[in-house]
């Protein structure tokens, strides 16, 4: 069996590392070998705010990394069968009168014929002070998360999933079971 190239929309070494992780336990149910993908990171926009508030706004930057991807294919000729598209960010629920904010990471993928399907991760409660400084204030969850921990780069380290599970789930393995959630429509029915 030749290669299957796949295209992801995102040049971060956590995310990069969570499709590598999800393709070699995907591989066996496309009916490839774990080394059979050939990925092509490349950097595009989301069309979406950098830190997306609503569910809809991070599916939406999802899709809008692979709808991108999908236009460099055609334009370039490039070889890619499936088109991944990354995004995290918030969902805010309102319940019992109270405001509950959630991390969620999210993946779309796609193949060639343009069928989709979207896979979530787990959600993760941000605390108060950390709603306040990304809703409230507008700071982007990057920045707000390295003051919130006293630390700097943690989104191309473990992300806020590890600041706030303890290391427990990182952000690349929020993005790892997105990643397997979108893939599943496309595995064979036996």
């Amino acid at each position: 069996m030749g290669k299957i190239h796949v295209a992801v929309g995102t040049t971060r070494g956590p995310k990069l590392a969570a499709l590598q992780e999800a393709l070699a336990a995907i591989g066996p149910h496309l009916d490839a070998p774990a080394d059979a993908f050939d990925i092509a990171a490349v950097e595009v926009p989301s069309g979406v705010g950098h830190t997306p508030r609503t569910r809809e706004e991070i599916m939406a930057g999802a899709r809008g990394r692979v709808e991108q991807l999908q236009r460099l294919a055609r334009e370039k000729d490039e070889p890619w069968q499936y088109f991944i598209g990354l995004e995290g960010g918030l969902d805010v629920i309102r319940e019992g009168g109270a405001r509950w904010v959630f991390l969620e990471n999210w993946a779309y993928v796609a193949d060639r014929s343009g069928r989709g399907a979207f896979g979530q991760s787990g959600a993760v409660l941000l605390p108060e002070p950390l709603v306040e400084r990304v809703l409230d204030q507008g700071i982007e969850l990057a920045h707000a998360i390295d003051a919130f921990a006293g630390a700097t780069g943690i989104r191309d380290a473990q992300g806020a999933w590890g600041v706030l599970t303890r290391n427990l789930i990182t952000r690349q393995d929020a993005f790892r079971v997105a990643i397997i959630n979108a893939f599943a429509p496309f595995f064979p029915r036996a």
